[in-house]
């Protein structure tokens, strides 16, 4: 009796001590994990800042800005041949002529005057050049939109990868938590002969892939931040947070129209853009066969002193008609009808790819609508079972394989729901590009 007495107590004994032993481990580990992931609201962005700072930062906005500006100035350029071209000159000038026998003679000759060419006509070619430039101006200003919008939609998205990633470490966190509080739970049942090795080592497994998973969530929010920091345009990275809520405000939940969508589609009217510039651009060509008449006026003063004064001026007009020019202007007008030609099909194969486009995401974003509705309901309810498993295991109605598998479907439930609400706003982004809003667009 008493050997057996020392060697239940020498059971207990090493009982109690790989109790404690295996307290101490989960101890030590909760002390080693980072602190809490709190992401300060107080500093953190919105999507309205997002906006504001990208307008006036994005260097795709400002390039496409210039182009605008670029095509201002080419607009500008093509209508200066319909006023005078004035110049207005001052020469002196002294010279030297000898003749053999009779010496060497010195003459001085000043002059000053003003003159001026005027265009009169061109065969149209000005006129058409300068509408060209007017449809370029035009083509340049919905480029802007288009690039504004797409500008927003890579906006969108990084906003809403920090947003999703910030969430998910806070995701993360609890999901440790809970194979931290399973592993206790588990250990102690284990210690106590209610629950098999493989039961622990699951447990411990978990709970050491839940504390990578956090990692993985805390180093991704560094990678969204730098991501975010180069479509707000910032030329320094800083670590950046923002705020907001996994609501979908576009939801469009009627078809619209998408043919009076295509008519206000920036891509669509810039291809237009292009192909009206290209008409007059082969009228432009036909007009170099047409003679050109040019007017021409001028008067100076000039004499061998200074101020002078004997008067001069002058009217001229001209006409020039090229005769050959080895095919050159034949070329030139090939060259503008393809051009043309290659407009019109840009023109036709962006609109059905646009009305393509409008269809497809608005389609995934009621997709995306719906499945945020149906996990949401997928995770009250693995909620529920999983408080409801809880209890029951820890009472011993349910073993550990069958409170495991509810203990994991709540964690990917979780996991689903996130990323569900996360692909519906990036839909809603998908579905407002495809509509061709910018940056302007607050929503």
């Amino acid at each position: 009796m008493k050997k057996g007495f020392i060697e239940i107590r020498s059971k207990e004994s090493i009982l109690t001590k790989n109790t404690l032993r295996i307290f101490l481990i989960i101890i030590l580990g909760c002390l080693s994990l980072r602190p809490s992931t709190a992401y300060s609201q107080e500093d953190a962005l919105s999507w309205e800042d997002c906006l504001t700072e990208t307008k006036k930062n994005n260097p795709g906005i400002i390039s496409a800005l210039e182009g605008i500006n670029i095509e201002k100035a080419d607009k500008d350029i093509s209508a200066s041949v319909f006023y005078p071209q004035l110049n207005a000159t001052m020469n002196a000038a002294t010279s030297k002529t000898s003749a053999a026998g009779s010496g060497s003679e010195i003459s001085d000759l000043y002059s000053y005057g003003v003159s001026g060419i005027q265009l009169i006509f061109d065969g149209f070619k000005s006129i058409n050049e300068v509408k060209t430039a007017a449809e370029n101006l035009k083509a340049a200003q919905y480029a802007y939109r288009f690039t504004s919008a797409e500008v927003r939609f890579k906006l969108r998205s990084a906003f809403v990868s920090l947003l999703r990633a910030q969430e998910l470490a806070r995701v993360a966190e609890e999901i440790l938590k809970i194979r931290k509080d399973n592993l206790i739970l588990i250990t102690l049942r284990h210690q106590a002969g209610l629950e098999h090795k493989g039961a622990l080592l699951t447990a411990e497994a978990n709970a050491v892939e839940a504390k990578y998973e956090l990692s993985q969530a805390k180093r991704n929010v560094e990678f969204m931040q730098r991501l975010l920091t180069g479509e707000l345009g910032r030329k320094e990275f800083k670590q950046v947070t923002v705020k907001g809520e996994f609501i979908v405000n576009e939801t469009a939940k009627e078809k619209p129209d998408f043919e009076e969508l295509i008519k206000v589609n920036p891509s669509v009217l810039q291809a237009i853009a292009k192909k009206n510039a290209g008409s007059f651009g082969i009228k432009s060509a036909y007009g170099n066969f047409a003679p050109q008449i040019l007017g021409s006026a001028g008067a100076k003063k000039k004499s061998s002193h200074w101020p002078p004064e004997d008067e001069q001026w002058n009217l001229e007009l001209g006409v020039s008609l090229p005769l050959f020019e080895g095919g050159l202007k034949a070329a030139k007008v090939s060259q503008a009808q393809a051009e043309y030609k290659q407009a019109m099909a840009d023109e036709t194969g962006i609109r059905n790819a646009a009305i393509v486009t409008l269809e497809q995401t608005w389609a995934g974003l009621q997709d995306s609508i719906e499945t945020v509705e149906a996990r949401h309901n997928l995770l009250k309810a693995s909620e529920e079972r999983a408080k409801i498993a809880q209890a029951q295991y820890s009472t011993g109605f349910i073993n550990f394989d069958n409170w495991i598998i509810i203990e994991d479907e709540l964690v990917r439930a979780k996991k689903a729901y996130l990323e569900a609400q996360s692909e519906a706003l990036l839909a809603e982004a998908y579905w407002i590009q495809a509509k061709g809003e910018t940056l302007e667009y607050a929503k």
